[in-house]
């Protein structure tokens, strides 16, 4: 029997994620992109290109590479979003969940947004980033949204240390502040919770 903990397994599968997101980004129709959505700075297209942007970002993380302007952290314009810009996105999709199969992916530490932190936790925040921007993305459009058992504890494991009482200083701004749930909430509410969104 495999007695494997995913929230603390040193690699992760993001294809799971990363189709998922895909199959969203596909589905954003051109007058949506102008609509508003959980990321009270985001529309559907900044949205749109940040999560490009992360792609890029994680991907060159995954292979010790240094992306050129990524040392000021992700953002997202709409402005950017060129004509084809899904299938541009999605390739780039299908290329971070390619470079986090590689084991050296994991060695050492990883550089994205111009932090440096061990490799192991660089992968959990990538994938937190594609799992939780996929779920703000399906709301904002009216998408249907689903994660995998094994990403929602490894994303959960990453936010759960700095969403307790007296972590505020460790959660600094990268996130609202956080939503109570119900007790017993799912593991995909929790999350949501922690990093200040409501399910």
């Amino acid at each position: 029997m495999d007695t494997k903990d995913p929230a603390h397994d040193p690699a992760h599968d993001f294809r799971p994620a990363t189709r998922t997101m895909t199959r969203l980004v596909a589905g954003v129709r051109d007058d949506q992109l102008t609509d508003p959505t959980p990321c009270p700075d985001y529309t559907v297209g900044d949205l749109a290109d940040h999560i490009g942007g992360l792609a890029l970002a994680f991907t060159a993380a995954a292979r010790k590479q240094v992306l050129p302007g990524s040392e000021n952290g992700g953002s997202g314009d709409a402005s950017r979003l060129e004509d084809g810009w899904r299938d541009r996105v999605t390739g780039d999709l299908a290329a971070l969940a390619d470079a986090w199969t590689d084991p050296a992916a994991y060695d050492g530490e990883a550089t994205a947004g111009g932090v440096t932190m061990p490799a192991p936790v660089m992968a959990q925040v990538a994938l937190n980033e594609v799992v939780v921007h996929g779920w703000d993305l399906a709301r904002a459009t009216g998408q249907d949204f689903d994660a995998h058992d094994a990403d929602l504890l490894a994303c959960l494991a990453f936010a759960e240390p700095f969403s307790q009482p007296g972590t505020e200083e460790m959660r600094g701004t990268a996130f609202g502040p956080v939503v109570p749930v119900p007790d017993g909430a799912d593991d995909l509410t929790r999350l949501l919770g922690y990093l200040g969104r409501r399910a």
